[in-house]
């Protein structure tokens, strides 16, 4: 059974950190790109960052760029997002997805992943 399985959302006060984690289960997560994408209460859901599958290359939105890093872990069958300096705008459900044939122009667009996790809240407030 193809799974994806996000965790390690939670509260936290402006400035602080949070590192969230989508483990793969039924795939090798290494053969896919792995996308971290979020939604805001009444808001589309938009990509944060995704790693390539190709060959490993990371990227940002503009509004994460300098304090989100992702990182894939092969042994683990694990996609980190290491969220740092968040701010009260980064508070939504969190989700991760999985591809093989998104591109780099279709990857932050949440209608090409096929495989997503269930979601874990992160919000920021004081």
């Amino acid at each position: 059974q193809v799974q994806l399985v996000e965790s390690g959302g939670g509260l936290v006060q402006p400035g602080g950190s949070l590192r969230l984690s989508c483990a793969a289960s039924g795939f090798t997560l290494d053969r896919y790109t792995i996308g971290w994408f979020r939604q805001a209460p009444g808001k589309e859901r938009e990509g944060v960052s995704c790693i390539s599958s190709r060959d490993g290359s990371t990227y940002y939105a503009d509004s994460v760029k300098g304090r989100f890093t992702i990182s894939r872990d092969g042994a683990k069958n694990t996609v980190y997002l290491q969220m740092n300096s968040l701010k009260p705008e980064d508070t939504a459900v969190y989700y991760c997805g999985a591809d093989s044939s998104v591109t780099i122009r279709t990857m932050f667009q949440y209608r090409y992943f096929e495989v997503w996790g269930q979601g874990t809240l992160v919000t920021v407030s004081s």
